[in-house]
């Protein structure tokens, strides 16, 4: 689902849209409450969630990722406990890059696997048992922050820099899943994610983020050795906000001839495949793509596709490193 343009508005002006849909939004915010008041279950490990607070991207993938690789550096066994959204396969059950899909697994736990091992089930308690059962001396919850089936032992909340809030407002007025105050109080640190600028504008626009213990970082092309310079490039995503990857394209250097963004997770049917190949031919371009675009593609177009491998960069992990250590991680 692309989101309705009023979300994006300033929070002193959201908008009449907003307004309206005002009741609905306190009918949402109610249920969510009542839903979050449940004791979460104990499976023997602590419990490390990465959530944000918004419909959409936050960057929640690169940060499973980061953290994972920190806690793998520091001795730590960890495994990713993850719905499995967009999947078909209700688990719990382990994600094989041999033999599952995206379309059976969800993109994102497709991605993940390739960095740890990744446990996806509709029953998040279930998968995160059959985690610890498999040997897993922590659990790394990706996007389980308003699920209250985990009990949480640290509680990471990822805001995208440049989007913040939105308009401040819940669903269906707003991109919020629950109140930013409600939401701030629950986590244990807020991760920022964008160029400096950004950062300072939604500390500025939100002092209660301002005030919470946090973490600044930037999600940056991975250094492969691709020189991107003057590259023709015909680009396309499915995420939650596409034009960002084609701005890191352009300031990769490559010519960006063509762009098109599709609504996240969406689904590459054979006739829109057929599409994009016909246009970077026409346009003498080369197809680029996202690393989670790339895993929901089929292996001949996938082979084709270039893509852009990214990674978080967090700029002083001391506050998270601090938190690792007193759970004992």
């Amino acid at each position: 689902m692309r989101q309705p343009a009023f979300w994006s508005r300033p929070p002193a002006s959201p908008g009449l849209a907003a307004r309206l849909l005002a009741p609905l939004a306190w009918v949402w915010t109610a249920v969510t409450r009542r839903r979050l008041r449940r004791a979460g279950a104990r499976v023997g490990a602590p419990v490390i969630c990465v959530g944000n607070l918004t419909i959409g991207g936050a960057g929640k993938t690169p940060t499973v990722a980061a953290l994972v690789d920190l806690l793998s550096a520091r001795g730590v066994a960890a495994h990713v406990v993850s719905r499995g959204h967009g999947g078909t396969l209700k688990g719990p059950v382990r994600v094989d890059p041999r033999v599952h899909s995206a379309a059976q697994v969800g993109d994102e736990p497709l991605l993940l696997a390739a960095v740890a091992p990744v446990w996806i089930g509709r029953d998040r308690a279930a998968a995160a048992r059959a985690a610890v059962a498999a040997g897993a001396r922590a659990l790394v919850l990706d996007d389980g922050f308003q699920n209250p089936s985990l009990a949480k032992d640290l509680s990471i909340v990822v805001v995208d820099a440049g989007f913040g809030f939105g308009n401040g407002r819940v669903i269906p007025a707003g991109p919020l899943r629950e109140p930013v105050t409600d939401g701030l109080a629950r986590a244990d640190l807020v991760l920022a994610i964008g160029p400096e600028a950004a950062r300072a504008h939604l500390a500025a626009q939100w002092p209660a983020q301002a005030g919470r213990p946090g973490l600044a970082g930037e999600v940056a092309p991975l250094a492969t050795g691709m020189d991107w310079r003057g590259l023709r490039a015909l680009a396309f995503a499915g995420i939650a906000r596409p034009e960002k990857f084609f701005a890191t394209l352009r300031g990769l250097g490559a010519e960006v001839v063509g762009a098109h963004g599709f609504d996240d997770h969406a689904a590459y049917e054979p006739r829109l495949l057929a599409r994009l190949e016909a246009e970077a031919r026409g346009l003498r371009a080369q197809l680029v793509t996202t690393e989670k675009d790339a895993v929901r593609l089929p292996p001949a177009f996938r082979r084709q596709t270039l893509v852009v491998p990214v990674r978080l960069e967090i700029a002083d992990p001391a506050p998270l490193v601090a938190a690792l250590e007193r759970l004992g991680l």
